[in-house]
């Protein structure tokens, strides 16, 4: 088994070649610190829309080095952190249209990628979420029917037997299913809107440091930039730069990968159309078929690490790749003696409030983006045409979704930060054992977790 190398994904794929680095000091009209999804769908859309704009991306490593290249591959229409505080502050209205953004950019990634010809195993076939016991089970039913309460989701719920014809996951009791979902091959994505960015005339350099963001101005480990615009586009990697330690913390993900699995398998399982799977665990896990028929899945294994540091190459600790086995293995009781050929880990920022966010300040020139907790994959989209309105000064309908702008606490700092954190994964875990004995109603534990993370 592989494990590390960044991902299961890039070592399919194989390491992108060596872009140069930035020395010395330049001028840019926009430059955007991360070669990841939000920074380099910022790059596609403002170069399209403004062709004469000298805009360059500097990344500390390489195209697709943090989450944008080692995903569990879910393209999703989830708004971050959920409706409810947006439905407190805006209204029904404006959550209408933020949901209906989030459908439509689901649509938009597939069609870039058709127009761009990234061929990045895009496969659209929904999302489809299981309750294996009857506490998941209550949940599962309660989160449908407040979906079905709002005019866009379309989302589904499928009774046990109906549920196993789709996915004939163990034990289903049932399931959840909308169409607004695609798996994709992340590094296959990263990799080919890095080359159509570059084809604009957009400049990536790697293996250039960003330390310190400024009003118009950024260093990085060999000099200096200076910019009208700078966008931070760091996501888990935002506590390494100066002053920026507490704003979103680094939550660490880990994902296995099977050998590929035969025929017979994939026919007993009913797994066919694209549907990434997930669960209504507290600490759940998410998967998908990969188009060489492999199951890859994932789920949060040791959560956080003290100071907020992140991983160096994707290095997953045994007891979490045994854990993610037993997963497997539960849902798919058939995988017992599937090799598993890589794991790897990655990070998430995650917001104090678990809302993702976009912004601006024209006062400084600086814009962000990121916070996604996990659903970045089609949010940084979203996120790249909200940036490029706000970098051109228009008012839009995207500039006027309700998590524009918006602002959010810091987390505390440590030891709290890692105490806490990891506390409430302990927590979430020990709901789930007790939720598995039998019951109907979720573990007062999970409640009172939820309380302390502000989920409730």
């Amino acid at each position: 088994m592989i494990n590390g190398h960044l991902s299961h994904w890039w070592e399919r794929l194989g390491t992108p070649t060596p872009r140069d680095t930035l020395r010395g000091s330049h001028a840019f009209d926009v430059a955007i610190v991360g070669a990841g999804f939000t920074g380099l769908w910022t790059a596609y859309y403002l170069k399209q829309a403004a062709p004469s704009l000298r805009i360059a991306i500097l990344e500390q490593r390489h195209i697709g080095y943090g989450a944008s290249g080692r995903n569990g591959g879910w393209l999703t229409n989830t708004i971050t952190g959920g409706r409810e505080q947006y439905l407190k502050t805006h209204g029904r209205q404006a959550v209408d249209e933020f949901q209906l953004a989030m459908n439509h950019t689901v649509d938009e990634v597939v069609r870039v990628c058709a127009a761009e010809n990234i061929d990045a195993d895009i496969l659209q076939g929904g999302e489809f979420e299981i309750a294996y016991n009857p506490a998941q089970e209550a949940r599962l039913r309660a989160f449908v029917t407040a979906e079905q309460s709002w005019e866009h989701t379309g989302v589904q719920l499928l009774e046990g037997t109906e549920a196993a014809q789709q996915i004939n996951a163990a034990g289903t009791l049932a399931a959840a299913w909308h169409p607004h979902a695609a798996r994709i091959q992340p590094a296959k994505l990263v990799s080919g809107l890095a080359q159509a960015v570059e084809s604009l005339g957009v400049e990536i350099f790697e293996n250039t440091r960003v330390t310190e963001i400024g009003s118009h101005r950024l260093e990085f480990a060999g000099g200096t930039v200076t910019a009208d615009f700078i966008i931070r586009a760091t996501e888990g990697f935002t506590a390494g730069l100066k002053g920026h330690k507490r704003l979103w913390l680094p939550m660490n993900s880990s994902m296995i990968a099977t050998e590929p699995l035969d025929a017979s398998f994939w026919n007993e399982a009913n797994w066919k159309n694209g549907e990434v799977l997930g669960d209504f665990a507290h600490v759940y896990m998410y998967a998908q078929r990969t188009a060489d028929d492999r199951i890859a899945i994932g789920g949060r294994g040791v959560p956080y690490k003290f100071g907020s540091r992140t991983d160096l190459d994707g290095m997953t600790p045994a007891v979490t790749v045994n854990g993610l086995r037993e997963i497997l293995q539960r849902l798919f009781p058939q995988t017992k003696e599937a090799v598993i050929d890589h794991a790897w880990s990655g990070v998430l920022g995650v917001p104090r409030d678990w809302a993702a966010t976009v912004g601006m300040d024209p006062r400084t020139g600086i814009g962000w983006a990121g916070g996604y907790v996990g659903t970045g994959v089609a949010t940084t989209n979203l996120a790249g045409r909200t940036l490029r309105d706000l970098v051109l000064g228009r008012n839009t309908a995207l500039t006027d979704l309700p998590w524009v702008n918006h602002k959010v606490r810091q987390w505390e700092p440590e030891p709290l930060r890692w105490m806490a954190t990891t506390g409430l994964y302990a927590a979430y875990g020990m709901a789930d054992r007790v939720e598995s004995k039998g019951g109907t109603k979720t573990s007062a534990i999970a409640h009172l977790a939820d309380l302390v993370t502000g989920k409730r």
